[in-house]
């Protein structure tokens, strides 16, 4: 078949990959100059199989409510005027039911676990250098009173085949010796030693010109501006060509990956995508003393940040604002990041040239994303994978092409269709 695949950041530039592996002719669209230039920009770099766990838990509800007052909280809803919103709010709290957390832990982990094999396979069969370490990711608490809260989450993670172990504050520094001189910050964690770390614009972008010397043929600068559908099929992509000229785009399949965005092309067809922007934020800053820098990925879990050694520079990301599409630099976020990792690494880093941005995460009420045929007989969704597009995104790929091509994909997972 001719397959249409919109988007480009790791999860549309997989699909595309797999989908020409399966020997199909593929065209990939993109609003952007190239492939990654949004939410796969600057993530905060984990492939997290022992944090596949969703934000709605029994607990949420009033965390929320908590950091709605708190101009620094991790998590913060700014109410809108905006109906979508507020639907997935509601969605949101109906999933924080106690009987709805272990199907969607279940459902995560699966998927992050294929997605994980996925990468270390293709990894091994194509060398693509993205800077990517295999130390594990170590989570730590300052507040002894959470350990007991990690205990409860690390029992799960192992009852679903994740080794993710509680570990004390003297084994946590011999884990990452970077964070002694900030011993006294913490009180304990846990560590996933299978967890890995990589930069996922590096691995997007190489896929992408490997895909296109494999004949995927990519449309940059172009904006898909809606699906022309009847008699149940999208028969056309109508698109806004780099010269500002309208063309149509024919194909047998059509695959939407548009991150946030997905759900705005689809509401003219009627098609249901529970999916909302969480905007994230990263600090990546040089290394100026090696020594002093850690190399095993971090999650500092009282504020939500991660810590992810790529090259000669650290990547600090995390927090999430549902607070619309707006993707404008909170500053009190930004100096809250450099005073967060000004403390556990006093002299590691360039404090005075640190780059700064922020992305749209879309994310479902569930954080299970949304994969596979629509009630549109030959339209498919790869969206709503939230915090953990690298984690999920090769695997989602491929699951999504084996359907397309017929085939029952490896992972358990609830897909669409």
């Amino acid at each position: 078949m001719k397959v249409a695949v919109l988007g480009s950041g790791i999860i549309g530039t997989a699909t595309a990959w797999w989908l020409r592996q399966a020997g199909h002719e593929v065209v990939v669209v993109d609003r952007q100059a190239g492939p990654a230039q949004e939410t796969s920009r600057a993530n905060g770099c984990q492939i997290a199989v022992s944090f596949a766990e969703p934000w709605a838990n029994p607990h949420a509800p009033l965390k929320v409510l908590k950091w709605m007052f708190q101009k620094d909280a991790p998590l913060v809803f700014r109410p809108q005027l905006d109906w979508r919103q507020w639907r997935w709010g509601l969605a949101f709290l109906r999933e924080c039911l106690p009987a709805r957390l272990e199907p969607n832990i279940r459902a995560m982990v699966r998927l992050s676990e294929y997605s994980r094999r996925t990468l270390q396979a293709m990894r091994a069969d194509l060398d693509i250098d993205y800077k990517h370490l295999e130390c594990g990711i170590l989570n730590f608490y300052r507040d002894p009173r959470l350990i007991e809260a990690s205990q409860q989450a690390a029992d799960l993670m192992r009852d679903f085949g994740v080794d993710r172990r509680i570990v004390d504050r003297d084994e946590i520094l011999r884990i990452e010796p970077a964070l002694a001189g900030s011993h006294e910050q913490i009180a304990g964690g846990d560590y996933t030693a299978e967890d890995e770390t990589g930069d996922v614009y590096l691995f997007t972008t190489e896929l992408a010109r490997r895909a296109k010397l494999e004949g995927v043929e990519f449309l940059f600068s172009t904006q898909v501006t809606r699906l022309l559908a009847e008699n149940g099929r999208v028969r056309a992509a109508e698109l806004i060509d780099p010269q500002g000229q309208y063309r149509v785009l024919k194909a047998d399949a059509y695959v939407a990956a548009l991150g946030s965005y997905t759900p705005r092309l689809l509401a003219p067809l009627g098609v249901a995508c529970g999916v909302y922007p969480a905007k994230g934020y990263s600090a990546t800053f040089d290394i100026v003393d090696h020594e002093a820098a850690p190399r095993v990925s971090l999650t500092d879990s009282e504020n939500k940040m991660v810590y992810s050694r790529i090259g000669n520079q650290i990547r600090m990301a995390g927090t999430a604002e549902l607070s619309g599409y707006g993707r404008e630099l909170n500053t009190i976020r930004c100096d809250n990041m450099v005073t967060l990792a000004r403390r556990l690494f006093p002299s590691a880093l360039d404090f005075d040239n640190v780059r700064f941005w922020s992305g749209l995460r879309p994310t479902t009420p569930s954080n299970v994303p949304l994969i596979g045929r629509t009630r549109i007989s030959n339209l498919y969704l790869n969206t709503g994978h939230g915090t953990l597009g690298w984690t999920m995104g090769v695997g989602s790929g491929r699951a999504l092409a084996d359907l397309i091509s017929g085939k029952r994909p490896e992972p358990e997972f609830p897909f669409l269709g």
